[in-house]
């Protein structure tokens, strides 16, 4: 174990860590259902779910079948003129999935890839309709979309890095985010940003970009659902597509399949990712309308230009049917349901710790934000000692366990916030 951490050392570059001075760094030689097996010996409690995405846990029989049997025939053949069964069904449930009238589905490797498609589907719509004036995108503030430039110019303008790369990031636009809780009565005043920005700009934008509900890595807030209803009639309103991006949020987080279904609505371009697969391949998907599908394809090339060399991996596109077939036969609203009650309960007391600004909880979310950002080289460790993988950012240290999770374990989750907060974090 110490050589392959001194290896790790000097050659893997973990993500948003240093390279010369990097964050503590701990083995894992196998996991199973929602524990973490580390090469120590110890196990720690997965409340990530691996960044959202192991929704049935770990070592899952049915997408282990699932690859290994896809394996057998075929892992991957490029989709430049050619198709295969597991995209062609994925691509359908997708769309028998998600809100009508998305119709049209486009295979990508990751949730920051999705983004950069939804982005350039909006831009080439609005040439195909022949409005390439309409080149501006308006996003939230808080908002996260991704970690390549296009996404990342439409996250939040502090904490989506664009002081790093200003000289080459695209310039949008950005309302304020709606401040009305998941829920509390809607009023349309809490949109007055959005509606005031479209007012102003609609001639230049082509779309307006926004995690529908739960804004995730910007902050981890939870907004009401009617800004979502009151975004979709204002863009209809200035003719502005909306583009949601459920990465974050599809496949049940939030206690419904898509979290725009709280709020009854479908947006023109919807972002999947994470989830997919069940945790299992990296895979995405940008669903759009028929609309607009053929303004993209109305005017030269008359394609959508984009074409990752992996799309549609067939071992990925068959493990996240399997995924989808066992999320849908499984209780998971009452799972989901069971963890959002369960946190509610547990977490509530962090409220009264000095060093708590707050604390909310949806669905299979629990987040505590504190006053101070976490100091992750003493939170973390504090964690593992405890038995518990969580991994904080900013001022959050938040869970979004499997759903499979037992109430023990999201129990000693609960309990190793609650006094890693007491014990680590100053007020």
């Amino acid at each position: 174990m110490d050589e392959l951490l001194a290896l790790d050392r000097a050659h893997v570059w973990h993500p948003y860590d240093s390279a010369t001075s990097p964050l503590s760094t701990y083995v894992v030689e196998s996991a199973e259902g929602v524990r973490l097996r580390l090469a120590s010996g110890a196990e720690l409690i997965d409340g990530m779910a691996s960044w959202w995405a192991a929704i049935h846990g770990y070592r899952v029989p049915e997408l282990n079948r699932a690859l290994t049997e896809q394996a057998a025939r075929m892992t991957h053949v490029m989709l430049g003129g050619l198709t295969h069964e597991p995209v062609v069904r994925l691509c359908e449930r997708l769309v028998q999935l998600s809100p009508e009238p998305l119709t049209k589905v486009f295979m990508s490797d990751s949730g920051s890839v999705a983004v950069e498609v939804a982005i350039k589907m909006a831009l080439q719509y609005w040439q195909g309709r022949g409005r390439p004036d309409k080149g501006k995108l308006l996003a939230l503030r808080g908002g996260y979309h991704g970690d390549t430039l296009g996404a990342m110019s439409v996250c939040d303008p502090v904490t989506g890095m664009h002081s790093l790369f200003r000289s080459i990031l695209p310039s949008q636009l950005f309302a304020e985010a709606p401040t009305i809780g998941f829920r509390e009565p809607w009023r349309d005043a809490d949109a007055a940003s959005l509606e005031a920005t479209l007012d102003e700009h609609e001639r230049e934008l082509a779309a307006v970009v926004f995690e529908p509900v739960v804004q995730g890595a910007g902050g981890m807030r939870f907004h009401s659902p009617g800004f979502v209803r009151r975004a979709r009639e204002l863009c209809d309103r200035h003719g502005v597509l909306l583009v949601l991006d459920e990465i974050a949020t599809g496949f049940g987080r939030t206690g419904r399949l898509f979290a725009c279904e709280h709020a009854a609505v479908a947006p023109d371009i919807l972002c999947v990712g994470k989830a997919l697969t069940g945790g299992t391949l990296s895979l995405a998907a940008t669903l759009c309308t028929e609309e607009v599908a053929s303004g993209v394809c109305a005017a030269a090339p008359h394609a959508l230009m984009h074409g990752p060399t992996f799309m549609g991996n067939a071992l990925a596109c068959a493990v996240a049917l399997a995924s989808i077939d066992l999320l849908l036969a499984s209780p998971w609203r009452e799972r989901v349901a069971r963890i959002e009650a369960q946190l509610e309960r547990e977490l509530s007391k962090c409220r009264a710790l000095p060093a708590v600004a707050d604390v909310r909880v949806l669905g299979a979310i629990g987040v505590v934000e504190l006053r101070r950002p976490v100091d992750m080289r003493v939170v973390v460790p504090a964690l593992v000692q405890r038995g518990v993988w969580l991994r904080p950012f900013g001022k959050l240290l938040y869970t979004m366990p499997p759903f499979v999770i037992e109430e023990a374990d999201l129990h000693a989750v609960t309990e190793a916030i609650f006094d890693v907060v007491r014990d680590s974090c100053s007020p």
